[in-house]
């Protein structure tokens, strides 16, 4: 995804975008801005959506993928982008049927979470499922485990499992995560 920082260039125009401060909502806002014709930059944060999924169909263990582009042996909730004329709900069952093949019985929102670092606002949702896990090229592999032993990561969708977690009665247990480089 792209940082604000990788913008360069005015989308209507082509002109390199300048950071001009510009009156906003009652005050000066310094933003990326095209000083030819004006546009601005806004460097939104991106929908996206992320399920706890619960098997139904194996003693409602969780799965857990590891995306096929990380590096390492980080097992996390499968995740995707909302597409435009959806609502998160449907956005939802069609990312996990897409990326894992589950036939999704229920869904209940655990909350929304902020993760500033890739500039996302993730709508985190549990999702009752059942069928057989048949992963897209998207996923390495998955692991299924009981609630009492999943590993939370202290960043974006680790934060729902750990309220998720909680709701259910267990203490979530948070893993160190490995410097950024």
């Amino acid at each position: 995804m792209a940082a604000a920082h990788d913008v360069r260039f005015c989308t209507h125009c082509a002109t390199p975008l300048a950071r001009i401060a510009a009156e906003e909502d009652g005050g000066l806002r310094e933003r990326l801005r095209c000083p030819a014709c004006g546009w601005t930059h806004w460097n939104n944060p991106v929908p996206v959506l992320a399920a706890i999924i619960e098997c139904t169909d194996r003693d409602g263990r969780l799965l857990l993928a590891r995306n096929a582009a990380w590096s390492g042996r980080l097992f996390a909730l499968v995740t995707g982008f909302m597409e435009a004329g959806e609502t998160p709900e449907s956005g939802m069952r069609r990312e996990i049927a897409e990326e894992t093949s589950l036939e999704v019985e229920s869904l209940s929102l655990v909350g929304v979470y902020d993760f500033q670092r890739m500039n996302q606002l993730i709508v985190a949702y549990h999702a009752r499922a059942h069928g057989e896990v048949r992963l897209s090229p998207e996923l390495a592999e998955y692991r299924l485990f009981a609630p009492a032993e999943v590993r939370c990561w202290p960043a974006g969708t680790g934060f729902a499992l750990a309220d998720w977690l909680r709701a259910r009665g267990h203490d979530p247990v948070f893993v160190d995560l490995p410097a950024r480089r």
